[in-house]
Order: C-alpha cells, then structure tokens, then sequence
C-alpha cells in the first residue's frame, strides 16, 4: 500500500488482548496499532480518523500510566447517537483499538473476553466521550478539537472546484496534498496536545 510517510511517523499504541493470547494469535497477548491500521478500517485518511486515534490514545495513557493497556476492558459511552455527524467513525477507531463494540461485539467464552455491550451511545456526558476501566472503575472523559489545528484556506476552494467537476487534475493533487498535511500537522505537530483532546471530568 502506497501511503503518505508521516503514517509511519505517527505514535503506535500497543495493548494487551488476552483473548488473542488466549487463542495464540500473538506471543503474550501484544498488539501494536498504527496510524495505517484506522486508515484500513475507515478507508480513508482525514482529521476525524486521526483525532479518534489519538483521542484514544490519550485515554489509555491516562487510565493505565506506565502500563500496558487492557484491550476489552474498557467500556466507551458517547455523548451523541452513533449516526450523528462523525460520531460512528470515532466509535469504529475507538473500537478497533480499545476492543469496545456494541450488541454485535464478541459474546465471550464461558465468563471471559466479552467484548458484546461495551460501548454506548446518547449518553449524559460531560464531554464527547467517556471511557471506563471496567476492572477498577477508573474513567476519564475527553473532548475532540479539531479546529485547533486549521485546514489550509485553499483546501475549500479546491474541494468545491471538485465537487463541482471543474478542478484539473493538478487541483485533485493539491487538494489531497492539503488534506493530508493537515492529518499531519494533528498526528505529528499536535500528537500530544492537550488542548486537541481535552479532558472534561476523571474518577481517578
């Protein structure tokens, strides 16, 4: 797969499935996520894929500090209904990565790994999105800010030209070449931000 560099550049997120472990998919349960892995699940690359990802990735940094973290032993609520704007998307990285699904997810074998029912939308939140150690009852509850980090101002003309199959090929390039840059200024310029993803409110 032919993928702009700074995939690669992105912070990974490693975690401990047992369920993996369990059934042999990998040596001690270990998964690494990267970047290209949210790309692979969304098809696509933008802000909304990129700000789930490391809103996820603050969570785990903030529930489990200097720790492995426990893939399936969170619980993930939203504030918004999965089909509202963008939330379904964030749910899906969300997912992929904590082990979180809903009435479709893993049921478990016997008493252990369910990952069925961990994951819940319309919530009464403080902010956008809450995650649960479902172990200890730690949580934290974090908020996305795109905005913080601006999309370049040519990238609206470009994509209307677009939208409206005026624009030349070179302005199909350039418009993927601003997009990008900007989930590159997020991912890199803005990995650890605290003010990109917020936190509203922890029981920690």
């Amino acid at each position: 797969m032919n993928y702009p560099a700074f995939f690669d550049q992105a912070p990974a997120i490693t975690v401990r499935d047992r369920l993996a472990g369990f059934l042999g998919a990998c040596n001690d349960g270990l998964l690494t996520y990267r970047y290209i892995d949210a790309v692979r699940l969304a098809g696509h690359s933008c802000p909304t894929v990129a700000g789930a990802y490391l809103l996820t990735r603050r969570a785990l940094d903030l529930l489990y500090p200097e720790q492995i973290p426990e893939r399936g032993n969170l619980q993930v609520r939203f504030a918004a209904s999965q089909d509202d704007g963008v939330t379904g998307v964030i749910a899906s990285v969300v997912g992929l990565v904590t082990g979180a699904a809903g009435p479709g997810g893993f049921k478990g074998i016997g008493h252990s790994f369910r990952r069925q029912n961990l994951m819940y939308f319309t919530c009464a939140l403080e902010g956008e999105v809450r995650f649960d150690r479902v172990d200890s009852g730690e949580s934290v509850v974090l908020g996305m800010h795109m905005s913080r980090v601006p999309a370049d101002p040519r990238t609206t003309g470009l994509l209307r030209k677009i939208l409206e199959g005026q624009a030349t090929p070179q302005e199909g390039r350039d418009f993927a070449a601003l997009w990008q840059d900007r989930v590159r200024r997020i991912l890199i310029d803005h990995a650890n931000d605290q003010e990109l993803i917020s936190v509203a409110a922890t029981t920690f």
